[in-house]
């Protein structure tokens, strides 16, 4: 598995963990009351920063293990990368958009901060788990 392959996967298997945590930990939080009264910006915070960490740890501790197997290929990138790497940027960044645009609409119907926030959100973490998918199936069947 290329370097490039490598942190993609470990970029949408822990987006994908952390999307299910904070979920999960929210919905705790609401304890069945309305969601707008839970402190979720603590949560939503701490969830990015670990995401952010647990990310970079699982692609070096792979990436160490892979390099252990294979000294030659560690760190290796080729044009295919490249091409693989901009068309799943592609891909994600037309959820920020969608995202965006939800953000606009809530703001001109003044909805509350919780909706708001949670729109842009979910838009980065549909952008990151959209366009890792993108690129693992590229890196499995090629670029049309």
């Amino acid at each position: 598995m290329a370097y490039e392959e490598r942190n993609v996967w470990a970029g949408l298997i822990v987006s994908i963990i952390a999307i299910t945590v904070y979920v999960v930990v929210v919905l705790q939080q609401a304890d069945g009351g309305p969601l707008v009264e839970v402190d979720w910006v603590p949560i939503m915070l701490w969830t990015i920063g670990a995401g952010i960490v647990v990310t970079i740890a699982v692609s070096i501790v792979w990436g160490i293990v892979s390099g252990a197997k294979d000294p030659d290929g560690v760190g290796k990138s080729d044009q295919r990368d490249r091409d693989i790497a901009h068309m799943s940027t592609r891909v994600g960044q037309a959820f920020l958009v969608i995202a965006g645009l939800g953000v606009i609409v809530l703001c001109a119907f003044q909805a509350d901060w919780f909706w708001i926030a949670h729109t842009m959100f979910f838009g980065f973490a549909l952008s990151s788990v959209v366009g890792g998918v993108a690129s693992v199936i590229a890196y499995r069947h090629g670029l049309v």
